[in-house]
């Protein structure tokens, strides 16, 4: 019985170890045809070369899938269009987006160089813009898409020393939330992982004690990679972040309490004396529930 991946085209950023690798492994292996992009940097983003993302092609070849390597930089708009290209020079289209590349620059927001922060966003957040706005037209014309974002807990929840990391984490939430209403009547589908495995970034992170050449059975990034599979599928979510972790899958929504108000009386006083009403998120539901501007709907005129 064939998979309703079969002869999907993917495309994998960072995939030459860690999550996207088991990403690509077993998209490859359900049936659809990978381009596996790695740029074979250091876990800084310094330095370019190695050969991880060949490793894995040759990994999906020896169990009988097909696949190519693409070594370009997702912080580079010439390279994310050409790992676009060359999805659809060997394959003819792209149907899946999994923007999983990634850089650490820890350090607590105090001692952290602007450097620093302006690095980790441009390679996950703007990396992942550059990507998704390659093949965003592809996907659009056919009608047809599957877009994810890793994101992290780091951003949602916070993390002590991730100040650039957590921005850029939160920021593909807020992409993801705006592309899953325009991508909505194309049937282009945009969520977000916030994974949790033991990897060799992860390992990297001060305080954790944990060897990711072994790492515990269900740490393995292969338990992650049910969830991509899932927002991958043709039945499959929008706008909606997962998380996926230790054998644990789990998702994360954005609530909203009942509006307190004022009308055009709105002064701080009467603020101080409902701010408990403001506050109390006993009784919140998923989703905004107080627009207090009306969204552009999608036939509107384009600014």
């Amino acid at each position: 019985m064939l998979s309703e991946f079969q002869d999907k085209v993917a495309i994998i950023t960072g995939a030459g170890r860690g999550i996207g690798r088991a990403h690509a492994l077993a998209l490859g292996a359900l049936g659809a045809k990978v381009v596996v992009n790695d740029f074979g940097g250091s876990l800084d983003g310094e330095g370019e070369g190695g050969n991880a993302a060949d490793d894995v092609v040759a990994e999906i070849k020896a169990a009988g899938g097909t696949a190519i390597a693409n070594h370009g930089s997702v912080s580079s708009r010439e390279d994310s269009v050409g790992m676009v290209r060359d999805a659809v020079d060997a394959f003819g289209a792209v149907h899946i987006l999994v923007n999983n590349a990634g850089i650490l620059r820890d350090r607590t927001f105090r001692k952290m160089t602007l450097d620093d922060f302006d690095d980790v966003v441009r390679v996950h957040l703007t990396g992942t813009a550059y990507v998704t706005h390659a093949a965003w037209p592809l996907m659009y014309e056919q009608r047809y898409g599957r877009i994810v974002f890793t994101s992290s807990g780091s951003g949602v929840f916070g993390s002590f020393g991730q100040a650039n990391y957590g921005a850029a984490k939160m920021g593909m939430v807020g992409l993801m939330n705006v592309l899953a209403q325009e991508g909505a009547r194309r049937n282009i589908h945009v969520n977000c992982l916030a994974p949790s495995a033991v990897t060799r970034m992860t390992a990297s992170v001060p305080g954790r004690d944990v060897d990711a050449r072994n790492p515990p059975p269900e740490r393995d990034p292969s338990k992650v990679t049910p969830a991509v599979l899932f927002m991958c599928s043709e039945d499959g979510p929008s706008g909606k972040i997962i998380q996926g972790g230790g054998g644990r899958f789990a998702t994360i929504g954005v609530y909203s309490n009942q509006a307190v108000e004022f009308g055009a009386d709105a002064d701080y006083d009467k603020f101080l004396r409902a701010k408990d009403q403001i506050l109390d998120m006993s009784s919140a539901k998923e989703g905004n529930q107080n627009r207090l501007v009306q969204p552009m709907k999608a036939d509107a005129p384009k600014r």
